[in-house]
């Protein structure tokens, strides 16, 4: 099998495994709690992205890793995991906070996004040796981040069970089958 097949194969299962597991026991938790509480530990989460400047050092990954790719990732996850530690740093000042969150969300789910623009179009796959130690980035790290990314969004757009009482108390005319979607 190709290096390639290999990289690809592994980012593959790399989503499943982690789908399977955020299915089975992050998703019932995050969504269990406050929307500020489920954004404060996706918002955690993401604050390690500072790792990602793994792909600007020399030695750690290799000396023929795309620099479209490498550089543009290190400094974008970067970006993302500063301002999650800004999130995490203004929870009291709540409007400030909901800033940062909806700021770290975009210019993370831009950059993986971009990432893998940037890892297509360097055939990143067929050089994944290229990636040295931080191999483990893109097959472990990546699909959960992009997976806590789509929650975020999801939990940002949904209604909180407090907005949909309210809708609903204010004679919202909508069938109870609709309202019922607000409260889950």
């Amino acid at each position: 099998m190709s290096t390639a097949h290999i990289f690809t194969l592994q980012l593959m299962l790399g989503y499943l495994a982690w789908l399977l597991c955020f299915r089975a026991y992050l998703w019932p938790r995050l969504r269990s709690m406050r929307h500020e509480d489920a954004h404060r530990v996706i918002a955690t989460l993401h604050s390690f992205r500072f790792f990602g400047l793994v792909f600007a050092v020399p030695g750690v990954v290799g000396a023929h890793l795309p620099t479209s790719f490498a550089s543009f990732a290190a400094y974008a996850d970067l970006a993302t995991g500063v301002l999650a530690m800004l999130a995490l740093l203004s929870v009291r000042v709540r409007p400030l906070f909901w800033s940062f969150v909806v700021a770290f969300n975009i210019v993370g789910m831009a950059d993986l996004l971009l990432d893998y623009f940037h890892a297509v179009r360097a055939d990143l796959p067929s050089v994944a040796g290229e990636l040295g130690a931080a191999y483990v980035i893109p097959i472990i790290y990546v699909p959960l981040l992009m997976i806590t990314h789509v929650t975020a969004f999801y939990l940002l757009l949904r209604p909180t069970k407090g907005q949909a009482a309210a809708l609903d108390s204010a004679g919202a005319h909508a069938p109870m089958q609709a309202t019922d979607a607000y409260v889950r």
